[in-house]
Formats: C-alpha cells, sequence, structure tokens
C-alpha cells in the first residue's frame, strides 16, 4: 500500500512540474507574440568621404575610390502608436566622424511595411535617440517601471543582430545586475545599465528588454565580449526610467532637460578610505566646485562627502549625477553630507544645466584624449600625496583618465604632473589647451610627465 502511495505521489509531482513548465513557456511565448509588432528593424545608410586616402593614392598613379556607402543595422520600439515614434539607441543613427545623423535612415516592421525615418531628437549623453515615421497601424510597448526590476528576474531580449533576415529574434535570460557604468566614454554620459545575460549581439541595439509582464524595461545598448563582435553573455540596457524622461523631453523640447549641481566628483577608493578616515566605502567625494554654481551657493566645500540625496544612499559618483540630472531645475533637494569626520545636512536649490554651461564646466575635460587635467594647487598636491611645493613646479595635473582613451593607453594616470606639451612649457590649464590646439587630430602628441621623483616623455595618438 505504502509502494502505491509513493508511486501515486512522485507521478503527481512530475505532472505538476510539467504543467508549470508549460505555463512557464506559453508566459514567454505571450509575451513575444504581444511585443513583437512594438520593435523595428533600423537600417541606416551613409556616405563615407575617402577624399585624403584617394588623393595620396592619386599621387602615386593608383585609384582609390573618394567615397563610398556604408550601412550598418540597429532595431528600435515603437513607443507611441499616434504620433509613430520610435526609440533607438543615438548610435546607431548618428555618424560620429562628420558628427552629424547618418544620410537615410530605414525602418521596417514586423509586417514587412518600409518607411524612411526622421530624426526627432537624439542625447549622446544617455545614447538615446527618438525616430519618427509616417505610418498608421502602429503598436505600441507598453512602459514599466525600471526603478522595480530585480537582479535574478527573468528578461526576454528582441532585436535584429548580424542580419535584417534575422530580425526579431528573441533571446532569455536574468538582470545579472544594476546600476552599472563607466561603460561609455566622455565626460558628459549619463550611465546606469540593466546587465543581463540575455543574448544581445550587434545589430539588437536600440531593441527592447521586456520583463515578464511583456513591458518595456530597457533599450538594449551595449555588449561586452572579447571580441566586441559577439555575445559573451554579458549586454547591457539603458532602464526604462531614463529612456522615458529623455523620450518625453526630446518630443517636447527638442533637447534633454538636466539640472546640475556644479562639483567635480571622485568615487571612494581603499586609499582615499583610509587617508581621510572615512567612515564607509559609499558616497561621491566633491573634489572641485564650479564657481557661482548650486553648490557653491549652498556652502560645499571641496573633500566634502555626499552619501544621501533626498534620503536616498549614495553609491558612486555615476548615482548620484543620474539623480541630480533626472530632477526639476529649480528644485531644493537635501544633501545628507560628511565633513571633517561630521555628518549635516545642505540644502541645494538645483539649476538648468545650459550648453555654455557645459562648455565652461567641462573646460578642463579633454575628451577626445580621454584626459581631465586641474591648475596645480598645495591641495590637489596634497590630495595625490605628492610632496611637492606648488611653488617649486608648474604644469596641470591629471585628475582623471577614461579606460582604454588616448591618455590611458599612452600610460597617463591621476596624480601625473604635465610639464610640457611638445617642447613648450605648461604654466596652466590656459596654455596646456594653448598647445594641444596647435595638432592635428592625425598627429601624436609628446607630452614631458612628472611621476614620483621622475620626469620622462610620452605620447598620445589621437
Amino acid at each position: 500500500m505504502k509502494k502505491i502511495f509513493f508511486g501515486i505521489l512522485i507521478i503527481s509531482n512530475i505532472f505538476a512540474q510539467s504543467s508549470i513548465l508549460s505555463q512557464f513557456s506559453d508566459s514567454f511565448a505571450n509575451i513575444v507574440e504581444g511585443a513583437n509588432e512594438s520593435v523595428v528593424t533600423i537600417t541606416t545608410t551613409n556616405t563615407v568621404s575617402m577624399r585624403e586616402y584617394s588623393d595620396y593614392f592619386r599621387g602615386w598613379g593608383r585609384y582609390f575610390p573618394e567615397e563610398y556607402e556604408s550601412k550598418s543595422l540597429g532595431s528600435g520600439v515603437i513607443v507611441d502608436e499616434k504620433n509613430a515614434y520610435i526609440v533607438t539607441n543615438h548610435h546607431v543613427i548618428y555618424d560620429e566622424r562628420n558628427d552629424k545623423p547618418v544620410d537615410q535612415i530605414q525602418v521596417e516592421l514586423i509586417d514587412k511595411r518600409v518607411f524612411k525615418a526622421t530624426v526627432v531628437g537624439l542625447d549622446k549623453g544617455s545614447d538615446l535617440a527618438v525616430l519618427q515615421i509616417d505610418a498608421k497601424d502602429l503598436k505600441a510597448i507598453k512602459i514599466g517601471d525600471s526603478d522595480k526590476v530585480r537582479v535574478g528576474e527573468w528578461v526576454l531580449a528582441i532585436g535584429s543582430p548580424f542580419s535584417e533576415n534575422l530580425s526579431h529574434t528573441v533571446t532569455g535570460g536574468i538582470v545579472s545586475a544594476l546600476g552599472r557604468n563607466n561603460l561609455m566614454l566622455g565626460a558628459d554620459t549619463y550611465q546606469d545599465f540593466i546587465q543581463t545575460d540575455a543574448a544581445i549581439n550587434p545589430g539588437n541595439s536600440g531593441g527592447a528588454l521586456l520583463n515578464l509582464k511583456g513591458e518595456l524595461i530597457g533599450i538594449n545598448s551595449a555588449i561586452i565580449s572579447g571580441n566586441g563582435r559577439s555575445n559573451a553573455g554579458i549586454g547591457f540596457a539603458i532602464p526604462a526610467q531614463m529612456v522615458q524622461k529623455v523620450m518625453n523631453d526630446l518630443i517636447d523640447k527638442g533637447y534633454v532637460v538636466r539640472s546640475y549641481l556644479g562639483i567635480y566628483m571622485q568615487d571612494i577608493t581603499e586609499d582615499l578610505y583610509e587617508a581621510m578616515d572615512l567612515k564607509n566605502r559609499t558616497g561621491a567625494i566633491v573634489s572641485d566646485i564650479v564657481e557661482d554654481s548650486p553648490a557653491e551657493k549652498a556652502g560645499l566645500e571641496e573633500g566634502d562627502v555626499i552619501f544621501e540625496f533626498e534620503d536616498k544612499s549614495i553609491t558612486n559618483g555615476a548615482q548620484l549625477r543620474n539623480l541630480v540630472s533626472g530632477t526639476t531645475p529649480g528644485t531644493k533637494v537635501k544633501l545628507k553630507i560628511n565633513r571633517s569626520g561630521k555628518d549635516k545636512y545642505v540644502y541645494v536649490t538645483l539649476e538648468e544645466r545650459t550648453e555654455t554651461l557645459l562648455a565652461s564646466s567641462s573646460s578642463n575635460a579633454f575628451n577626445s584624449l580621454g584626459l581631465t587635467v586641474k591648475n596645480l594647487s598645495q591641495d590637489i598636491l596634497d590630495q595625490f600625496k605628492i610632496d611637492l611645493d606648488v611653488s617649486d613646479i608648474n604644469g596641470v595635473i591629471v585628475v582623471e583618465t577614461e579606460q582604454n582613451s588616448p591618455a590611458d593607453k599612452a600610460g597617463l594616470t591621476k596624480g601625473d604632473i604635465i610639464l610640457r606639451v611638445g617642447r613648450s612649457l605648461v604654466d596652466g590649464l590656459s596654455s596646456f589647451k594653448e598647445e594641444l590646439q596647435k595638432y592635428d587630430e592625425d598627429q601624436k602628441i609628446l607630452m614631458l610627465v612628472r611621476r614620483g621623483n621622475s620626469s620622462r616623455y610620452l605620447t598620445i595618438q589621437r
């Protein structure tokens, strides 16, 4: 009798598990059927000038074309069926070499209808763009709340990897991590990526990342792999909350409205944690303050550690940057800081970040080199533990280098003091800029750099 009972129990469990798996499979299929109409394939065509090479080869009596047509592939998501708005990545439809959108953008729907797209708005900082097509009978995706996404939950990615023939490819996986940053080069970027192991390949950029409710929780944007050309289980998506904010601003205003605080920040390293006798390893250290900025007006000081923004804990500078930029200009926000070992609150009224402000506040950031420098001061020498008197040395000090940038590849690092550019002495930020302007983009830049007690020459190739 016992054997019969256990046999029935085992068989019941097998059937129950089979039923659950069947429901799970049906759930995935239903999500894809509901979302596929909202995902599009984007093909771009761009004319690339080769005149400089053509002239060179002509001098040797050889033919070389003056220009050629370049085609690339991406994906997009319909977010407004009435106005036929589509969200995709900035890098999908922008020609970085000539600093303009590509010549032609073509959108193909799942029903094989093809439309020419126009650009509504672009935002390089978030790697997002909004397109519009002249089409009816569209289906917009439902946008979910990416703030509620949890590590470990199941997700699906839809896009067009590698070829138009592979449009609406569906892959599945889980959310591997949240809040990833430092993936995009450039000082003026806003990064808060969702990491997933759902297969994302070239061509998937701009496609949809969906939760199990069939809601858009992210726009697929980037991959990391050994060869940079195929999936290795690490893909990244821009969170839907950021997408919605950027999209609405681009449609309503033509640009993204962002607030600014007016500080330069550093993440807390182990060395800084010990040297500054901090209470924890999370937060952002104020390394410099922009003149006449909201931060200066509120009384923030160099060396302050910001570890809460409106009662939300701050993990690093990238997170603080995103929270500030996403807050409406004119808002008075509460910051919890640590100053000289004591916690206190500072109230700051944020202001809108303008293009003029961007140009002035980032004047010490040289994006093409992946390098940020500052004028020398005794405070900054002490901060980098450089045993020198500021009156004994001229130059600029490196305070930031971007990973895999020309500066990084040349061997420059934080705390290096640039003494000369070429054969000319550098006595501050102004002369440093002036000397760099003498070099063409394809020229190597010679720099004399002091590190510790010795100096050496380095060459930087843009």
